[in-house]
Formats: C-alpha cells, sequence, structure tokens
C-alpha cells in the first residue's frame, strides 16, 4: 500500500482502485494466517456480526486500543444513544480480542471492573501510555501577547467543562479585576450550544477569551509555552494527553483531581475539584501574578518530570503481541 502511495502520475490513479478491491475482498489477510494480528484502534465495523465472522475466517488475531470507557461511565455527556452504542462496542471488543492495550491503569481498571459487572471474560490487557511530542523551538519565539495568559486545550464539549472558565472570566471582568486572558484551543464538538453562546455572545468576555478552533501543533506549542498554566477542568478522562504535553514542555498545570492525572502527572499539578469555582479562581489569580509563590513551586517539581516515550510505547505493544497466544 505505501508503495502505491509513492508512485508517480499516472500510475497512481490505479492505487484507488487496487485499495478498494483487496478491501472489498480481504485479501489483506488470506485464510491460515493464523498468525497475522489485526490491530483495531478505533470502532470502525466492530458492532457488525459480518466483522466478527470474517476474523474468525481469516484466523486473524483481532488486539484492540480502548482509550477510556466514559460513554459507559458518563453518557450525560455525549448525545442520546451514543452510550448504548459504545456499550455494545466495547461488549464485542470483549468478546472477540485476543488481546486488549489501554492508555492508563485507570482505563484499565474500569475496562476490567465492567467486564466483571457485564459477567464476560477479559482478555490479557497492556498498559501502553501515550506519549507527548510537541515540535520545540531550540529558540522560542517571542510571546503571541504581552498580558499573562492561560491556555485550555480540548474539544469544546460539556465533559471538559469550558463554562466553569468562562463563567469565572466574566465574574473577574465584572469584578473590575485585572483580567489575564483565555485561549480556548480546539474544535467545536456535540452538546456544546450553551458553551458557544457565552463565547459568541457574552460581551464581558471581548478581549479576554480568545478561541483558536484551526491550532496547529508549532502554534499550540508556543502558546503553550509563554502560558502561564495549562488548565484542565474536565469532569473525566482516559488519560489526558495534553497534561502530559504542557508537563514535557515545562508549563505548569492545574487541573481536575482525577485518579488518571496524578498517575501521569503524580503530585506536580495543581488539583481542584472540577465545581469548585472559588478554589479555581484563587489558583489562576494567583498563578497570573509574574511573583507568583505557587507557580515558582510547580516549575520546581516539573524538573522531575520524566514524560513517556513513542520508542517505550511500542516497546510495551511489541512485547504483548509476541506475548499473545
Amino acid at each position: 500500500m505505501f508503495r502505491w502511495l509513492l508512485e508517480p502520475w499516472p500510475e497512481f490513479r490505479w492505487t484507488a482502485v487496487r485499495m478498494l478491491l483487496k478491501n472489498s475482498t480481504w485479501d489483506w489477510l488470506r485464510p491460515g494466517t493464523g498468525n497475522s494480528i489485526l490491530f483495531n484502534t478505533g470502532n470502525l465495523w466492530v458492532n457488525s456480526r459480518f466483522y466478527a465472522a470474517q476474523l474468525r475466517l481469516l484466523g486473524a488475531r483481532p488486539v484492540f486500543f480502548v482509550h477510556d470507557l466514559i460513554p459507559v461511565r458518563h453518557p450525560e455527556f455525549f448525545r442520546p444513544g451514543e452510550g448504548a452504542d459504545f456499550l455494545s462496542h466495547l461488549h464485542n471488543v470483549l468478546r472477540m480480542s485476543r488481546g486488549i492495550i489501554v492508555n492508563s491503569r485507570d482505563t484499565q481498571a474500569a475496562l476490567l471492573a465492567h467486564a466483571r459487572e457485564a459477567g464476560l471474560h477479559c482478555p490479557p490487557v497492556a498498559v501502553a501510555p501515550l506519549a507527548p511530542r510537541l515540535p520545540s523551538h531550540p529558540n522560542p519565539r517571542p510571546r503571541p501577547m504581552t498580558d499573562p495568559y492561560f491556555v485550555i486545550l480540548g474539544t469544546i464539549e460539556p465533559r471538559k467543562n469550558h463554562l466553569l472558565l468562562l463563567h469565572l472570566w466574566r465574574e473577574l471582568a465584572e469584578q473590575g479585576l485585572t483580567v489575564p486572558k483565555l485561549v480556548v484551543i480546539g474544535q467545536r464538538g456535540w452538546e456544546c450550544d450553551s458553551i458557544v453562546d457565552v463565547l459568541e455572545r457574552c460581551q464581558s468576555l471581548t478581549g479576554s477569551v480568545i478561541e483558536r478552533n484551526d491550532c496547529g501543533d508549532a502554534e499550540l506549542a508556543d502558546l503553550l509555552h509563554h502560558a502561564q498554566a495549562l488548565l484542565m477542568p474536565t469532569f473525566a478522562e482516559g488519560y489526558g494527553l495534553p497534561v502530559a504535553e504542557a508537563l514535557a514542555a515545562g508549563v505548569p498545570v492545574i487541573a481536575s483531581d482525577l485518579p488518571v492525572f496524578r498517575e501521569v502527572a503524580g503530585g506536580i499539578p495543581e488539583y481542584a475539584d472540577p465545581i469548585d469555582g472559588r478554589r479555581w479562581k484563587e489558583l489562576i489569580l494567583d498563578y497570573a501574578r509574574p511573583d507568583s509563590a505557587l507557580r515558582a513551586a510547580q516549575m520546581g517539581r516539573l524538573k522531575g518530570f520524566k514524560p513517556m516515550t513513542w520508542e517505550r510505547h511500542f516497546e510495551i505493544v511489541d512485547h504483548f503481541l509476541e506475548s499473545l497466544p
């Protein structure tokens, strides 16, 4: 497939036809290749009985990556019916997979607990955390803005708890306090009408809240590098890659007190309950000051952070795949 993709035009025009034919006939895997592994990192076809039947026919050993169980544990953060769809998907994964890879011990514990509750056998599970890999500049570019600012990173949706920060910023503005900037990085997702209404129509936030829906990796790295802190008031996460990215870049983090964040970051960040608005306000105002003792203390703790690497991630994955029966 990669050879075809690199072919010059006009040979390339037949590439799509060849791949379509192979895909439609499942010629990527042939019957009798019992040592083959089909590695599925998404949701496509998993709810189909045809998919499971083909795997059995071809003798492939399916391995799935499970990112989280949030749609099962917190269906209120998703569109109606998505929780039930994900539950069906998850049960099929448990039934047909030879092995499962997860991104955290927290996700592993949730998966094992759900399998027990559902009366399903859970195949072997490997924990392979994801690695931060934002581009780094040996000579960081100038600050994108002169005022102190904070960053919240992630899809704009209710689970990320953007409303907590937006209401705090509006309260600060209406109290006449010096307001740091808030940079909201992420595309607009689902069930986010109330968040979008505040972003677009709240005049108190004009000039102090900046929305960036199409932020590339290089710009994100620059915005993170100069931020007072990354803010993560989320209600639930399976891993929390932005936390690892920020700490790896030497940027302080203020995050919800979730077990998975403590697994990823230990005692380095400041933690607060995602509904404790007063505590978030205190931390934000403190970290916005140039002489913040709390921020300086976290900068000291940051020196002990050892981020996961992709090399180590795939060492875990390769060892796991080799161990499968």
